[in-house]
């Protein structure tokens, strides 16, 4: 598992427990809501804790209902394939609606090279199989 960094910036600390807090609560709507992906909204919140506070992060890592999905992927066990699905498609979803509103075509293109990149990622991993 990762050990917890904690970064040293009041400023930066705060805002990192912030989106850690929010990733946590958007994560948690997303068991209920199929539109809504959790693992990758868990797996920033572990990040974010990690640099931010390691009680929180452990507190998240070693949760009953929480920690599987971030303990799977960080010992490599893999993303389940719901998580990806998600992740892929709402992922492309926002990107492509950005683009049809920045009308910049560099912008344009560092998005859409953002999300293949990030795609291609997504699609190497490991798919966990529920047993």
């Amino acid at each position: 598992m990762v050990e917890p960094k904690v970064n040293r910036s009041p400023t930066l600390r705060y805002a990192l427990l912030a989106v850690g807090w929010l990733s946590v609560a958007l994560g948690v709507i997303g068991i209920f809501l199929p539109v809504l992906p959790t693992t990758p909204f868990l797996l920033l919140a572990a990040a974010c804790f990690a640099r931010s506070s390691p009680r929180f992060y452990q507190w998240l890592v070693q949760h009953p209902r929480l920690g599987p999905w971030i303990r799977d992927y960080l010992e490599g066990n893999g993303i389940p394939l719901k998580g990806k699905v998600y992740a892929i498609g709402l992922m492309w979803a926002s990107i492509l609606f950005s683009c049809y509103l920045v009308p910049m075509p560099w912008a344009r293109a560092f998005m859409l090279t953002s999300a293949v990149l990030v795609t291609v990622y997504i699609l190497r991993q490991k798919t966990l199989r529920k047993p």
